[in-house]
């Protein structure tokens, strides 16, 4: 257990250099345009797609790693305080996150998807807004944090309906509590005053009791289901070319995508705000914005 959460820590703590030139914008572009007009690509996407919805990334310029450190899988199952405080956060972030809406980089994608130029999309984000934009053949790598999971017996409970239980266990809480939007992170939850953290009651599970619940989403430290990495392998089966679109590639789920195209001989591509894990394997890497630049490949197409 104890390897398993410093292997996490060294993930969660990854800073992701320079490792490539940059690229003329334009032949980044024509590389990208050639391979969608070929058709086949495998999506990846990150957390810089969700930001223009109001969800912040990990590591970006304005990151949510330069204020708060994600917990583990380690310290969420083994230590019931470390739980009950990401309980008490997240009661109070989730309403941020369930209120976001897909924005015109999840359309976008969605629509590339629709006219046929990739056949499906690896998300490492947990935010569900791929779906709601209409993405069809998506992997949530990571999990979905609309769903909760029961770690004694395994239940799993809409997210929408624990809330309502939480908030008739904590009547008043939310409006004692002063939330900065802007502070809430990727994976849900806010800082909170241990006072507040206090306070706050949990509920158990509806069919065993357990308070041992946990956002039905993988943790550092914690493996992808078996069933998701077979889904990955069948989509990536299926494709000519890969494109990561918002994702530093910083954890291993995601870079591990890039180096299995490498190794089948596959192009790689690349359009994101920063550098990136890949970004000395791909052929094509665009650093820009990603929602004009995907305007600017569909208006092309």
């Amino acid at each position: 257990m104890a390897t398993a959460h410093r292997a996490a820590i060294r993930s969660i703590e990854r800073v992701v250099h320079e490792t490539a030139e940059l690229q003329d914008p334009s032949v980044a572009f024509g590389g990208i345009l050639a391979l969608l007009r070929a058709g086949r690509v495998l999506l990846v996407t990150g957390a810089g797609v969700s930001t223009d919805s109001g969800i912040p990334d990990y590591r970006g310029p304005n990151g949510s790693l330069r204020r708060h450190r994600p917990m583990t899988y380690q310290e969420f199952k083994y230590d019931p305080a470390a739980r009950h405080r990401y309980w008490a956060r997240s009661f109070v972030g989730w309403r941020h996150v369930a209120v976001a809406e897909p924005n015109a980089s999840h359309r976008a994608l969605a629509e590339l998807e629709r006219r046929g130029h990739v056949v499906g999309t690896v998300t490492q984000n947990v935010d569900g807004l791929h779906a709601r934009a209409g993405a069809r053949r998506l992997v949530a790598l990571h999990g979905d944090l609309a769903k909760v999971a029961c770690l004694s017996c395994g239940a799993i409970e809409d997210r929408p309906a624990l809330d309502r239980r939480l908030a008739q266990a904590n009547p008043g809480f939310i409006e004692r509590v002063e939330l900065d939007p802007s502070l809430v992170n990727p994976d849900g939850d806010v800082t909170l005053d241990q006072s507040h953290v206090d306070e706050f009651t949990m509920v158990g599970c509806l069919a065993c009791g357990s308070v041992e619940l946990k956002p039905d989403v993988v943790y550092f430290g914690e493996n992808v289901p078996a069933e998701r990495k077979a889904a990955v392998r069948d989509l990536a089966g299926e494709s000519a070319s890969l494109l990561v679109v918002g994702s530093s590639l910083a954890v291993m789920s995601g870079y591990k995508l890039v180096l299995d195209a490498e190794r089948a001989g596959k192009p790689v591509a690349v359009i994101n705000g920063g550098p990136t894990r890949g970004d000395a394997k791909a052929d094509f890497r665009w650093r820009t914005g990603i929602a004009p630049a995907l305007e600017h490949l569909l208006a092309a197409l």
